[in-house]
């Protein structure tokens, strides 16, 4: 299986610390993002602290789980593992949220990287990369400019 990629990004008109301030909760995807159940932490974990796995589930089963591996909160991101990879055949997936300074206010970067064959690629970019990356970026982005 090679070592794969993904990216989305979009730039909002809002100081870097306002939007950390909306994404940088692990535990509250949810609350900014628009087609995601709202998330549980497995045994009252704290967002904060590396290791908290927190589930997402619909009708009452869980279909994602996902586990903090770091958060840098000066740095404004956070890392993270897709514990169970749904559907699709790729380990090692590990993404990354991250929120930088950009001229217009602040460039948000949601990336990717995981281990998949060429065929998975396609998925990977469609499920990932475009209904949930690109999705919750949009709405994100959305969310600042309809508030200036």
């Amino acid at each position: 299986m090679t070592l794969r990629t993904l990216e989305r990004s979009t730039v909002v008109p809002a100081a870097p610390d306002a939007v950390w301030a909306v994404v940088g909760d692990f535990g509250a995807l949810a609350d900014w993002h628009p087609h995601l159940p709202p998330a549980t932490l497995e045994g009252g974990a704290d967002p904060e602290v590396p290791g908290a796995v927190r589930a997402f589930a619909v009708d009452g089963a869980v279909v994602a789980r996902e586990r903090l591996l770091g958060r840098d909160a000066a740095a404004r991101s956070y890392r993270y593992t897709l514990l169970d990879p749904l559907a699709l055949p790729v380990r090692e997936y590990v993404a990354t949220l991250v929120v930088r300074p950009h001229p217009e206010g602040a460039e948000v970067v949601w990336s990717a990287a995981y281990r998949g064959a060429d065929d998975t690629v396609p998925r990977v970019e469609a499920l990932f990369g475009d209904a949930t990356y690109g999705t919750g970026l949009a709405a994100l982005a959305a969310r600042f400019t309809s508030s200036r």
